[in-house]
């Protein structure tokens, strides 16, 4: 094996050596600002080639890959990184770009048969793996070299598993990191399926979902430059602080301009109406996670957020449509008249494809030249202008009758026949904004600025099936990439209970289902303790399988009197065990708070993360459980997992499992005089 790290040592620094050859050539060629068309384009390549090779140059591969194709006699070494380098002679790439059709072996070949396929543009190509390696290399350092696929050499099986134990023990910082020298076959299967597809895939915590959408984001970029842009992509998340987190996959793949935001907040912005006021959405999250979830209220949400409520808006509006132009004639003056037949014929007839306010604009309109030109037939000067002022004015009365209600103002009307029992002082909320995106596309329609080429949906368990809905409507191509974990929908009365609530939305050669089972985040023990919490409630949707990495028992223990320092006493210990990041998961804001300040108190400084964070800064973090969803921690402590604060019921059993599959590496559960009745089984195999 010193012969192979040696050899590839040589290998990366000839490598290193002709990208700084590259770099130097570039800094001499100055940028061009000026209007040749070609020049600018040239100067344009250049610039995406000092990106490429500014991105390749810490760490320009990590994988290798020999190959020989049935019609060729030779093997080519290949090898693969974030970025493609071109070789020194222009022609044979030095690297090749980890989503180039090629690259695909790297991910699927198992090893389990020599022989191996990957799509190309024009055609199918088989041929012969001899050799796959891992090299992981680190600021132009290599530090580690693993062949997992050595032709006639059985020694090597299992060294892919190996390597990949060898990353997911690695230490994390407070950023989501992309995955691409691990990236496994199933997660690859994702990210290279076709584009015009919605795709949901229900995974487990820790499978990579998340990871692995963004990597299809900048898969689909590359594949299909020329028909689509990254400014027509967007990623929807569940939070501010769960953006933040996630805010550098893609930079570190090279792609930029993706839109990255919240349901909320692209919403708002699209409605631009002030007089729609929301609740503070911090104090919204904390209210619904800390009061009982079983209210009517969140029943009234669940059928506000249905696809029967989008159905029946959209029947609402068909009436509307219907009924709104006044029906009379616009009587100019004394026997002229235009009739109410010619006016609705202008409005369902010749404009029916505009918006509805478009539509009244365009009959205005065509009223007024109608005015004109009746206004030009009149000889006599005098009688010309007393019957312009008189038509003008009977023309601003008929148009004073068609009102023009704005999206708030017409759901507000539609809320008292759908929902009886709506309060005289109704407050719009969150699930309130999908239906007034309905109204609004109905009104004023929706222009090419507010469609996208793809978009990404994160924790979609969260999300209601008339958002979806929504969004298909500013996606002609129906290209999605929708992600959850129904054991993870732990927002009280939103959300959606089966994938078919969303997949029923598209027609059956439009989507595609995948299942992530297996988790890369948790040792064995974390995953088995927090399945055992979660079985009795999980139905039909399948356990977290935890790959090979064994690691630390889960630790339950009963709360001393002194907490406080029972807790710094946890937090010291792991950070011994070289935890970087480390989470205190409390059951509400209060409870973070007051250990905070405790902890405060006592010299220890913590990072408080609450419903209105929007950054998350990873070491030491006091943290409300409904708020750690999509994070991830080297360790984690639960504080106060007694019988009052997680009873035995669904619900709390989901905000349970999502906090113990936040770690990674080490977990600690604590309560005070008697554990929660839902880690009874968990205790028990502990012990076994």
């Amino acid at each position: 094996m010193d012969d192979v790290k040696q050899h590839e040592s040589r290998k990366l620094t000839e490598t290193i050596t002709t990208i700084n050859e590259q770099q130097q050539a570039l800094a001499q060629i100055p940028r061009y600002y000026g209007k040749d068309i070609v020049e600018q384009a040239l100067d344009d390549q250049r610039q995406q080639q000092r990106k490429r090779l500014e991105k390749a140059a810490p760490s320009p591969y990590f994988g290798r890959l020999d190959f020989s194709p049935e019609a060729s006699k030779s093997t080519v070494p290949l090898y693969i990184g974030k970025a493609g380098v071109e070789g020194a002679d222009g022609k044979d790439p030095l690297v090749i770009d980890w989503r180039a059709p090629i690259a695909s072996l790297f991910y699927s070949f198992t090893g389990q048969s020599g022989t191996a396929s990957y799509e190309a543009p024009e055609e199918t190509i088989t041929g012969t793996v001899h050799l796959k390696r891992n090299i992981a290399i680190h600021e132009q350092v290599l530090e580690r070299v693993v062949d997992s696929y050595v032709e006639g050499d059985t020694a090597s099986e299992g060294a892919s598993d190996d390597f990949l134990l060898y990353r997911l023990e690695e230490s994390k910082d407070h950023r989501l990191r992309d995955i691409v020298s691990t990236i496994q076959s199933e997660q690859d299967a994702i990210i290279r399926a076709e584009r015009e597809k919605a795709l949901v895939i229900q995974g487990v915590p820790g499978s990579g979902k998340t990871t692995v959408a963004l990597h299809r984001l900048a898969y689909l970029l590359y594949h299909y430059q020329d028909q689509i842009k990254p400014e027509k992509m967007v990623v929807f998340a569940p939070n501010q602080m769960f953006l933040d987190y996630i805010s550098e996959v893609l930079p570190e793949l090279g792609v930029g301009d993706i839109q990255q935001t919240t349901f909320r907040d692209w919403a708002l912005d699209l409605l631009d109406d002030a007089s729609i006021k929301l609740p503070d959405p911090s104090r919204a999250i904390q209210q619904r996670f800390e009061s009982d979830h079983e209210t009517k209220a969140h029943t009234g949400s669940r059928y506000k957020e249905s696809i029967q409520f989008f159905h029946d808006l959209e029947g609402l509006l068909d009436d509307y449509e219907n009924t709104h132009l006044p029906d009379k004639d616009l009587r100019a003056w004394e026997g002229t008249h235009l009739s109410k037949e010619t006016i609705r014929d202008w409005y369902e007839r010749e404009y029916r494809h505009y918006p509805l306010l478009k539509r009244r604009e365009r009959v205005h309109k065509r009223m007024k030249r109608w005015i004109e030109t009746e206004h030009h037939s009149i000889r006599e000067m005098d009688p010309r202008n007393e019957r312009k002022k008189q038509a003008n004015k009977q023309l601003q009365a008929f148009m004073k009758s068609w009102k023009r209600p704005t999206p708030l103002q017409l759901y507000k009307q539609f809320l008292s026949t759908l929902i009886k029992e709506t309060p005289r002082r109704w407050q719009a909320s969150n699930e309130d904004l999908a239906p007034l995106l309905l109204i609004y596309h109905r009104l004023s329609g929706m222009t090419s600025d507010s469609r996208f080429d793809h978009i990404v949906i994160d924790e979609a368990q969260d999300f209601s099936p008339i958002q979806t809905a929504i969004l298909q409507q500013h996606c002609p191509s129906n290209s999605f990439t929708i992600l959850g974990d129904l054991l993870q929908n732990i927002v009280p009365g939103r959300g959606i209970t089966g994938w078919e609530e969303i997949l029923d939305q598209f027609s059956e050669h439009q989507q595609g289902f995948y299942q992530l089972d297996r988790s890369y985040r948790s040792t064995m023990e974390i995953i088995h303790f927090a399945n055992d919490i979660i079985h009795p409630f999980r139905g039909n949707v399948k356990p977290a399988e935890p790959v090979f990495r064994s690691g630390s028992p889960v630790k339950v223990t009963p709360l001393r009197q002194d907490s406080v320092q029972q807790t710094i006493q946890s937090l010291h210990e792991l950070q011994s065990l070289d935890c970087r990041t480390v989470a205190v998961i409390t059951r509400t804001e209060e409870d973070a708070r007051i250990l905070h300040q405790g902890l405060l108190n006592q010299g220890l400084a913590t990072h408080l993360l609450t419903p209105g964070e929007s950054s998350y800064q990873g070491g030491l973090s006091i943290v409300p459980i409904y708020l750690v969803k999509g994070l991830e921690f080297d360790g984690a402590i639960l504080t106060d997992v007694d019988p009052d604060r997680y009873p035995e019921d669904a619900f709390h059993a989901r905000l349970l499992y999502v906090g113990c599959t936040r770690a990674l590496h080490h977990l600690r559960l604590f309560y005070r005089e008697e554990s929660s009745p839902l880690l009874a089984k968990a205790i028990n195999h502990t012990k076994e």
